[in-house]
């Protein structure tokens, strides 16, 4: 996917970004590569696949989603994918990104500062501990491969608003992932909204983005410890 590609794409779906947004996403791009040299940040790195799979791909659930000033959370957010690209291109959007890894976070807060982004917290924490200290405090809590779905909704639900969004960015497998869910919605009181089905243009490449709402406080004693969650998912 080339810039003309890009900008017809998102421009058709709603989404007209100005010159210095584009440019910021090209910035991006450089600091990506340039990181990408000295720690694992990606194995992506051209310049049309990032375009392709990192950046439209961020996107591509906001085609089908209101966006405006919500607060978000994009937790294990890696090297930024899709907090640092909502970001950049939904300036109204007030952006968390939650990140363990401390080389990611300083990688992240050097594209935050570079590119003179305003609406963007870097938090260097555990997802699960961090949910637990922060309950109901976001619009929408988004992942993008992080983990099966039912490990994310327990890890995202706490900090989740009663009526908020959690947003699983998914690929081919969604469908298998959403039918492990049925307990995990039950007992965090969540409810699945819709799935966004959609392919990259390029490769026909097959997405479910999965919308799951919560309809109810978070029950006490989750999420628990991430050895817990992960030996014996919900």
């Amino acid at each position: 996917m080339n810039k003309e590609e890009f900008v017809k794409l998102t421009s058709k779906n709603g989404l007209s970004l100005t010159d210095e947004q584009y440019s910021q996403l090209e910035e991006y791009w450089t600091l990506l590569v340039e990181k990408n040299k000295v720690m694992n940040l990606t194995g992506i790195t051209e310049h049309d696949e990032v375009l392709e799979k990192h950046f439209y791909d961020s996107l591509l659930f906001t085609f089908d989603y209101k966006i405006d000033s919500q607060k978000l959370i994009d937790v294990g957010t890696g090297a930024g994918f899709p907090g640092l690209v909502l970001a950049i291109c939904y300036p109204s959007l007030r952006v968390s990104l939650l990140e363990p890894l401390t080389k990611r976070c300083n990688f992240l807060q050097e594209v935050v500062d570079k590119l003179s982004l305003k609406n963007v917290e870097i938090i260097n924490e555990r997802s699960e501990d961090f949910s637990k200290n922060h309950e109901e405090e976001f619009d929408i809590v988004c992942f993008r491969a992080v983990s099966r779905l039912n490990i994310l909704l327990e890890i995202g639900s706490k900090m989740l608003k009663v009526n908020g969004d959690l947003i699983a960015l998914k690929g081919r497998a969604y469908q298998e992932e959403v039918n492990e869910c049925t307990n995990a919605f039950k007992k965090l009181n969540l409810v699945l909204d819709k799935i966004q089905t959609t392919t990259l243009p390029s490769e026909n490449d097959v997405r479910g983005n999965v919308f799951v709402k919560k309809v109810g406080h978070t029950p006490l004693g989750y999420p628990r410890n991430y050895g817990q969650i992960k030996k014996k998912p919900l």
